[in-house]
């Protein structure tokens, strides 16, 4: 399986060059969310990038590596040759500055966390919302900095450990920041990138969901013709999307499979089933593989072991069902539809070692066999997780479903830690449903990014009434995420807490204890396991 969906051309777009950053998706996220197409490619890829996507802006993110090093990472020549704009971020502008002649240095006051920007001159990067001698808030990670500019260059802001926290050429319109602008904690970070895309660059806010939706359909109807294709429903909002989109794309040749492993929440199975099978009358394969996953799940406590079987197992039932479709004698399928994301295609090509592969291991369950010989088609691979939201609100889906938590492809086995049982799942799945409604009832939903409820391996003696019970413990989980890329838990009020746990313990048999999970999360660890 070799070919994807065309990528759609985007004539006007900004290249951001990856050297390694934990945060360069959010660089892509705040250009986005300005209404301009961008894409990440990593270093070593940049130069073929570059000449492929012929963009109208460039910008260098920040990472790990000190260019002090030799052999550390650089932009390739051919940017600076080319003429556009290029706005330098952290490692970005530091290996811009030697790139270009400047000197940088590694024995200086490192500068981690917040700090402040003193604007020394105007520019066109913070018009509209810094002034000269104003001091604004911003995020500082970097140890070497810079300290002899290239030539051309003038200072217009510092910080108390950055003499060159924003170091600009008005000339060649490079603009570099010794901050990060695309994190949350420089609250006018978002401006700043949206004044280099559209007042530098001078590109417009056209990247839209319907301009997409339109060209998406036609390019999935470019690829795939008259042929078939499967679709492997997880339930999940990336595959939905992708299998709505597709189906509008071309009907009934679209076939979907959806493989239930008995490791889904309470009724996400009904409403998975009824909103494809009823709603929008999309050809669905219900297999209900319960009985083979528990059995091959039992006695299973390790937890990538247990990853690596669903998937194994998943793939088999998978390839079975996709089997039995190519004999109704309408032709084998010669495409295979994915809800695979940018990030997915981010990671799959972050260079050896960097911390994007540690982070994206733990959802990867399994992959397709080569038997299969299948082309893919991948109509979400362009769009972050939010983006895929709006184009399910642009198709039509219902609220309920796009604003749906995140839940991962192991399901519950994950968040049953030891040995999965089906008395287990029984008991998880109730206390979960309880927890949710009454996240609803609150009218938390919405501000919460995530929550779930865990049954731990731990048994515990308590009193209920008059009897003594040895049962399990139950763990509640929320939290908040703006970006998808780091978390902290939900300040829940002790009455909601309270209320929630009396409901859990006296309405689900086997748990007789509740604690709630008030750990926070570095980037890239959103799952709690």
């Amino acid at each position: 399986m070799t070919q994807t969906t065309p990528s759609v051309p985007h004539p006007d777009s900004i290249l951001i060059i990856d050297f390694g950053s934990q945060v360069t998706q959010l660089i892509a996220r705040r250009v986005r969310e300005a209404g301009v197409y961008c894409e990440i490619h990593p270093f070593q890829n940049a130069a073929a990038a570059f000449e492929k996507l012929q963009p109208k802006g460039v910008i260098f993110s920040g990472g790990p590596a000190s260019v002090t090093t030799e052999g550390s990472p650089r932009a390739p020549q051919a940017v600076f040759d080319s003429g556009v704009p290029i706005l330098g971020i952290c490692y970005g502008q530091q290996t811009l500055a030697t790139q270009l002649g400047g000197v940088v240095e590694g024995d200086h006051a490192a500068e981690f966390g917040r700090a402040d920007v003193e604007i020394k001159a105007p520019s066109p990067l913070f018009e509209g919302f810094w002034e000269v001698g104003g001091r604004y808030p911003v995020w500082m990670s970097h140890g070497d900095r810079v300290t002899q500019l290239p030539e051309g260059f003038e200072v217009v802001g510092t910080s108390e450990n950055a003499p060159f926290a924003i170091a600009v050429n008005e000339e060649r319109r490079y603009y570099t920041t010794m901050f990060h602008p695309e994190v949350m904690h420089t609250p006018d970070g978002a401006k700043l990138l949206s004044n280099f895309v559209h007042r530098i660059v001078g590109l417009k806010s056209d990247w839209t969901m319907a301009a997409y939706r339109a060209e998406m359909i036609r390019k999935i109807r470019e690829q795939v013709g008259d042929k078939r294709v499967i679709c492997g429903l997880s339930g999940g909002v990336d595959s939905s999307v992708a299998a709505v989109l597709i189906h509008e794309a071309i009907g009934d040749q679209l076939t979907c499979i959806y493989v239930d492993h008995g490791l889904m929440r309470q009724g996400e199975t009904e409403q998975v089933v009824g909103m494809f099978r009823d709603a929008y009358n999309i050809p669905l394969v219900h297999v209900d593989a319960s009985d083979l996953f528990l059995t091959e799940l039992a006695g299973v406590s390790d937890p990538e072991v247990k990853r690596k079987t669903i998937g194994r197992l998943f793939i088999e039932v998978f390839d079975a069902e996709a089997s039995k479709i190519a004999e109704d004698g309408k032709g084998a399928p010669a495409f295979l539809a994915q809800g695979t994301l940018y990030p997915d295609v981010i990671e799959s090509v972050s260079f050896s070692g960097g911390p994007s592969v540690t982070i994206k291991s733990h959802h990867n369950v399994g992959g397709l066999p080569e038997r299969m010989n299948m082309q893919l088609v991948e109509p979400l691979r362009e769009l972050f997780k939010d983006e895929v939201r709006a184009l399910g609100r642009e198709l039509g889906l219902p609220e309920s479903f796009i604003g749906r938590h995140p839940f991962p492809g192991p399901g519950l086995a994950i968040r049953c830690p030891g040995v999965v049982t089906r008395e287990k799942l029984d008991i998880l799945r109730k206390a979960d449903a309880i927890y949710l409604e009454e996240i609803r009832k609150a009218g938390l939903y919405d501000t919460i990014w995530q929550a779930f409820a865990v049954l731990l391996p731990v048994q515990t003696v308590g009193v209920m009434g008059d009897y003594r019970t040895y049962d399990f413990v139950c763990a509640l989980r929320a939290v908040t995420s703006v970006d998808g890329m780091t978390a902290d838990f939900y300040p829940y009020d002790m009455n909601f807490l309270g209320r929630t746990a009396t409901r859990i313990i006296n309405e689900v048999r086997g748990i007789n204890r509740v604690v709630y999970d008030v750990t926070s999360k570095p980037p890239g660890t959103i799952e709690w396991e």
